[in-house]
């Protein structure tokens, strides 16, 4: 079985690219620093600029234009940017993509320990008492029917693939309870195959940005790739979901405190004084432990505790 270093795959050295200003790569330096409070700079760092109104008839490559720099942004504000499910192969990866849905990142983070201590192994998984497993994951909700699809997907890697995970994307989704969303995950973070994935941080933000104003997930993932080169795909998924879950809320946004203000025609939707939208920020940014137990050396804040620690 192949494997993948946890947050590493996909991941590209750079964090700075042309077109940046001298503002913004302090706000890079300051999202890099070890304490919880350096990130917080990087996200109110907008505050002095302004936030200009898009026109209603933005052209297509100017909307081109402004997308790419706000990609380019989200890249100096989130250096540290990687998929926030703890993994070391590209089984647990795919396991813990299935188990993520309709729960968080941080509560499959703390229940996946004790299923690949249990199940190691497709072979293992595919083998299991579904009681026994449905026990396991029932935190992360919808146990039976997750416990049906992770022995299912197993059995297929089992019996069709040799107990290994293949790396293209048209076997990925014929994999039981697999998708496209959860195919590119994996596809991006453990074979460094270009993705993006759309789930509902990404659709919310790219409707807010007037990317799009499609709603279903694969024509969202069709237009934004023809906006984006596909060696961008895979970051730019990690650092939109990054916005999302830190700043760009989906009910209450930090508009006040967000560091894209300047580029974003949504502007307004949220709580827009600085102050309260500064109280507003989550996981590293606003001082708290984001969603891995064990994340990658560069990320600023502190790791999530184990399962019944908090």
């Amino acid at each position: 079985m192949s494997s993948s270093t946890p947050g590493k795959s996909g991941r590209t050295a750079k964090t700075g690219e042309p077109g940046t200003t001298g503002k913004n790569v302090k706000a890079a330096k300051a999202a890099t620093g070890a304490k919880a409070s350096a990130p917080r700079k990087a996200a109110t760092g907008a505050k002095a600029a302004a936030p200009r109104k898009v026109p209603k008839a933005e052209s297509h490559l100017a909307m081109v234009r402004r997308a790419r720099r706000i990609n380019r942004e989200l890249a100096e504000v989130y250096p540290y940017a990687h998929p926030e499910l703890d993994f070391r192969n590209p089984f647990e990866l795919l396991v813990a993509t299935v188990l993520s849905a309709q729960t968080t990142d941080l509560r499959v983070n703390q229940t996946t320990p004790a299923l690949f201590a249990a199940y190691p192994t497709p072979e293992d998984m595919a083998a299991a008492v579904p009681e026994e497993m449905e026990e396991i994951i029932l935190p992360t909700g919808f146990f039976r029917a997750k416990t049906k699809s992770l022995m299912g997907l197993s059995a297929a890697l089992r019996d069709e693939f040799g107990g290994e995970v293949p790396g293209r994307l048209e076997d990925l989704v014929k994999l039981p309870g697999v998708g496209r969303k959860t195919a590119n995950v994996v596809l991006g973070n453990a074979f460094g195959v270009p993705g993006i994935t759309v789930d509902t941080h990404f659709g919310r933000l790219v409707r807010r940005w007037k990317w799009t104003d499609e709603e279903d997930p694969v024509k969202v993932e069709a237009v934004v790739a023809g906006i984006f080169p596909k060696s961008e795909w895979t970051m730019l998924s990690h650092r939109v979901v990054f916005h999302g879950r830190r700043i760009c809320h989906a009910r209450k946004p930090a508009c006040g405190a967000c560091p894209i203000a300047p580029l974003c025609p949504s502007y307004g939707e949220g709580e827009t004084d600085p102050e309260k939208a500064r109280k507003l920020l989550k996981y590293e940014m606003g001082g708290y432990p984001g969603q891995r137990l064990s994340p990658p050396d560069d990320y600023p804040g502190k790791p999530a505790p184990a399962l019944g620690n908090g």
